[in-house]
């Protein structure tokens, strides 16, 4: 009795399964059409994420070795194109070309690229927060108190290795305008906070020994 019950219950679940794929037999296929497509989407989008970087590697590389050879028609327009690329590696590599070289003389324009960098492209979190800094030290001369702040406002409230270069900054930029009592509240910040950078903190103390003393 036992054994014909279990033969009915195994033939039952058999026959509500094989029903289940008769009755849902176009869902069934459009879903795994639909699981294909994304595997095939997926691996498709990252060989051509591949081949991009692969393309910008390369025109990266040709216009420095252009550039080291005197060739230097058309290298800015290209260096700004790869910047707007939004690449992780070659837009930050190619705008610390233009910097370096002075490839651009206008503040505003180069602004416009650090922008581009940190606000468009996909970086690393240290990363990021490294050029946050680099576009700060490149307007310090020009920036008023309130753009500097405002500028190194990520750097200075919240915790990133660039921190205490941060504060440094703007230490130094109070301590060129004279203001004293301001430039030592931000060193004195220096050596309050945790995993401050070494030569900064040796700057720091030089600064405050030297100039800042009571």
């Amino acid at each position: 009795m036992d054994e014909d019950l279990s033969i009915i219950n195994t033939e039952t679940r058999k026959e509500k399964i094989k029903n289940f794929f008769i009755n849902n037999k176009n869902k069934i296929i459009i879903s795994l059409f639909i699981f294909v497509l994304i595997i095939v989407s997926y691996f498709g989008f990252k060989e051509y994420e591949n081949i991009k970087k692969k393309k910008i590697s390369d025109t990266y590389n040709s216009i420095l070795i252009d550039y080291s050879n005197g060739k230097t028609g058309g290298v800015k327009e290209k260096l700004i194109d790869l910047v707007y690329e939004k690449d992780s590696t070659y837009s930050p590599l190619s705008l610390y070309f233009i910097i370096d070289n002075k490839l651009i003389t206008e503040t505003n324009e180069v602004n416009d690229l650090f922008n581009v960098v940190i606000n468009k492209t996909n970086l690393e979190y240290e990363i990021k927060n490294l050029i946050i800094y680099k576009k700060a030290l490149f307007n310090a001369d020009i920036y008023e108190e309130n753009e500097l702040l405002e500028n190194l406002k990520p750097l200075i409230s919240k915790e990133t290795v660039w921190k205490s270069h941060a504060l440094y900054l703007i230490a130094e930029y109070y301590f060129s305008k004279n203001e004293k009592q301001k430039s030592k509240e931000f060193f004195n910040k220096i050596l309050s906070i945790e995993n401050s950078n070494q030569d900064i903190i040796n700057k720091t103390q030089k600064r405050l020994n030297r100039d800042l003393s009571d």
